[in-house]
């Protein structure tokens, strides 16, 4: 009896321990496009999480030009790892190649849908649309994201880039934050993004933690 309780608990301290991961689902704004190794969103992300003490590991599944549809058809792959749980940053690729919004939510919602099939806490981030498309386009495609998130229960950034664009409309310069093409993060800029990803991340991780 001794020794089966000694073994329960033992059981239960290793499960505690076991490091989480959470995946990364996105595009060149994931992969860290133009970026040295470690400067990127994923490396400068879990570092910013094992600061603060989380037995976490963020997998980078960030394949630089991906669009929702390429995020959706890898999937299945995305998914063979097994993660606890699961950041969807796509729809970038979408907005420049003018892809119909109906199409790029119909290709998140099904994302999400897999997510909850499978009980995978999910962090959706999006991104704003401009204006050259016309007002419509931009309307339509700025309601995806807080839409699927309240549909699907998920976690929401709306905006990954933000933070990089109030830091420009403060008077800084755009290449403080922004790589020469003025679309991609600079370190400096990744650093920006992860401080405004971060604690909705602890949130996902507390949600993964309730899962396992």
């Amino acid at each position: 009896m001794t020794l089966g309780l000694f073994t329960l608990t033992a059981g239960i301290s290793v499960a505690q321990a076991e490091t989480l991961r959470i995946t990364a689902l996105g595009d060149s704004l994931t992969q860290g496009y133009g970026l040295e190794q470690g400067e990127g969103l994923v490396p400068q992300l879990q570092a910013w999480l094992d600061e603060r003490g989380h037995d976490v590991e963020i997998v980078n599944a960030g394949v630089s030009g991906d669009t929702t549809s390429g995020g959706l058809a890898r999937l299945d792959w995305t998914l063979s790892d097994g993660p606890d749980a699961m950041i969807v940053a796509l729809g970038g690729n979408d907005l420049l190649r003018g892809i119909d919004p109906a199409l790029s939510r119909d290709n998140l919602d099904r994302i999400l849908t897999r997510l909850d099939e499978e009980q995978i806490p999910a962090l959706l981030v999006g991104l704003p649309a401009p204006g050259n498309y016309g007002p419509e386009f931009q309307q339509d495609f700025a309601a995806i994201y807080p839409e699927l998130a309240d549909e699907h229960g998920a976690l929401l950034v709306p905006d990954m880039l933000a933070p990089l664009m109030a830091r420009v409309e403060s008077g800084a310069a755009p290449s403080s934050v922004l790589q020469g093409d003025m679309v991609h993060p600079n370190p400096a800029g990744v650093a920006l993004v992860v401080d405004h990803l971060g604690p909705v991340v602890e949130e996902l991780l507390t949600r993964a933690e309730g899962n396992s």
